[in-house]
């Protein structure tokens, strides 16, 4: 059996982010990137909430790639290097070997330790595909080792990930994506935008199990800036902006106080926000029209019977 690999060819997770930290928390409107939420902790989570039948797009997801397998094998071809960006417990793609049969599979994520994990079970099960598995914060730039055929290259980004992008961030992630992909192409997930209803049981769910995945990324941030946030604090808040056709997360004080870290420090009153997360949400012709802008001009669409997610193959 093979063992999976770290690629050492790609840089890893640049494990200083205190620039980036800082920057989110003491702007005028304090943010932290959603890439936080997933340490190992909050990878773990993020897998419970998928199984939350409040939580539609991975079921719907799931269903579509069910239903449509062959169709999408077909429109993807067999054999080929199967590159899973955000793999997270690498189970989405494993749904697809049997019908793509990939020749390699390369992960990446941003929280590596869970990440290696995943990579090491699945290896146990399909010893005969060369597995690799990155480390990586994508959302800054895209590399792909050079261990990784250049040629019949499928990129997989399920789950609609795509809609924690800004739209200026997802095209550039698009058109690396199109670059490196050569004459292959991207297997995506897209949320389409639906009532609210529905989205804010989603984001907010009865069991509050969102609630701690959210809460969770002050503990990812005291561990990489030496903060002393107290996640009794603060309290998970959902807010849609129809404007911009998104689900907003965020974290609100619940009293007045001070955080610090080593050099620095912020002061929330109580309802002050910290931006997490965004989740925004396309129709079928503007995902069209941002992977067209992207560099691809060929698609095939997969939607499930009540259009609240589409699958999408683009070359």
């Amino acid at each position: 059996m093979q063992t999976p690999t770290i690629s050492e060819d790609t840089p890893i997770i640049d494990h200083d982010f205190t620039p980036e930290i800082e920057m989110g928390l003491l702007s005028q409107s304090p943010s932290i990137s959603p890439k936080f939420l997933y340490d190992p902790l909050g990878s773990h989570l993020f897998t419970a909430i998928t199984l939350l039948p409040e939580y539609y797009p991975t079921n719907t997801e799931k269903s579509i790639f069910t239903q449509y397998q062959h169709q999408i094998a077909d429109a993807v071809g067999v054999g080929g290097n199967l590159i899973d960006l955000g793999a997270g417990n690498c189970q989405k793609a494993e749904s697809f070997f049997n019908s793509l049969k990939p020749s390699s599979y390369l992960a990446i994520d941003f929280s590596e330790e869970f990440l290696q994990e995943a990579v090491n079970k699945l290896q146990g099960k399909y010893p005969h595909i060369n597995m690799q598995c990155i480390g990586m914060d994508f959302s800054r730039q895209l590399l792909i080792p050079r261990s990784i055929a250049t040629s019949n290259r499928t990129f997989f980004y399920p789950g609609s990930s795509i809609g924690n992008f800004l739209n200026s961030e997802a095209l550039e992630l698009l058109r690396q994506i199109k670059s490196q992909a050569n004459e292959g192409g991207i297997l995506i997930g897209v949320d389409l935008m639906k009532e609210d209803a529905v989205l804010m049981a989603a984001y907010d769910d009865p069991l509050k199990v969102t609630a701690a995945f959210n809460l969770n990324i002050l503990r990812s941030i005291n561990s990489l800036l030496g903060s002393n946030f107290r996640v009794d604090q603060f309290r998970h808040k959902v807010q849609i902006n129809h404007v911009q056709n998104r689900v907003e997360l965020y974290l609100e004080a619940l009293e007045d106080l001070i955080v610090t870290w080593p050099g620095n420090s912020r002061e929330f009153k109580k309802g002050d926000l910290i931006h997490t997360e965004n989740s925004h949400k396309y129709t079928i012709e503007s995902i069209k029209q941002l992977l067209k802008s992207a560099g691809f001009d060929k698609t095939q669409i997969w939607t499930d019977p009540k259009d609240y997610f589409a699958v999408i193959y683009a070359c």
